[in-house]
């Protein structure tokens, strides 16, 4: 299981995220190299922190298309703190730095309207977490610090994944601003914090840390309003693919029982199998 934390200060709101063993079951689902369980695992936690605002029946999207080795990853959470995703390519050339390229990065919320709200950030070689700060503050028009990394033992076990984000609330008072903006210029950069032993709260702890003070105390006060596990998880089911696969109509699905005997199915997100026959369609085909 995954962790979160979400808390709330005068100025800010803050969610931390321990994606460790999501990552892993990622890397092991899809079965990625470590190439490519960097880059899948970034978006999974990305999609953790993002999805972490969610309620009831909302559902958050995200999808990567870019010029790289992986063009495509799609990560989907809701507000039980469920994540899966796939990745079109989990083998990436280890001798070819360009994983995910540039593209774009598709942030789709399904409120359970009409239509979803759909957004975009654009994905330079800046690097993914400068690219969301610009998304937050241009299409959201929400300041942003946003961190997060996966670090790994080995080529096939994830040490540590995680991040954390701090968005600023309406009218932020400007001298919380500046000592946050002298905060984060300071602080090391989150691998060196997971390498430190830091958990999430010894990250928001240190993130409202008061630098500027010889005592030791915060910029603010600051309190943490839910903690919950999150975990990598797939709501697939046979009916669900049942009832997708009868609206292939009864020729299509005739046409592939009389060459193979049966019509198989396979889950992008968590690779579960499913073999319907002649007598599953019977009531529906007749």
């Amino acid at each position: 299981m995954g962790r979160v934390i979400r808390g709330l200060s005068k100025n800010a709101r803050f969610i931390a995220v321990d994606t460790t063993d999501i990552v892993q079951r990622a890397m092991e689902i899809h079965h990625c190299n470590i190439l490519a369980a960097d880059s899948f695992g970034r978006i999974l936690t990305v999609a953790s922190l993002m999805g972490n605002s969610l309620k009831g029946e909302d559902i958050l999207t995200l999808r990567t298309d870019t010029n790289g080795q992986i063009k495509n990853i799609l990560v989907t959470t809701d507000s039980n703190g469920n994540v899966k995703g796939y990745v079109s390519n989990p083998t990436p050339d280890v001798s070819d730095t360009s994983l995910l390229g540039e593209g774009t990065l598709k942030v789709i919320k399904d409120f359970g309207l009409k239509d979803p709200y759909i957004g975009f950030c654009q994905i330079t070689n800046h690097g993914l977490a400068y690219d969301l700060s610009g998304y937050f503050y241009s299409s959201e028009q929400i300041p942003t610090v946003i961190a997060f990394t996966v670090l790994f033992r080995d080529e096939h076990t994830v040490e540590k994944a995680g991040g954390y984000m701090l968005q600023l609330l309406p009218n932020a008072e400007e001298d919380f601003l500046e000592a946050l903006e002298r905060k984060i210029e300071a602080i090391r950069s989150i691998d060196e914090l997971f390498h430190g032993g830091m958990d999430l709260e010894d990250i928001i702890a240190l993130l409202y840390d008061d630098m500027d003070s010889e005592e030791k105390k915060e910029m603010e006060e600051y309190e943490i309003l839910e903690e919950k596990e999150i975990r990598y998880y797939c709501n697939c089911n046979r009916d669900k693919f049942y009832r997708a696969l009868i609206t292939l109509g009864k020729d299509e699905i005739d046409k592939i029982l009389k060459e193979d005997g049966k019509v198989e199915a396979e889950c992008h997100f968590c690779g579960k199998h499913y073999e319907f026959r002649e007598e599953d369609f019977n009531h529906e085909t007749n």
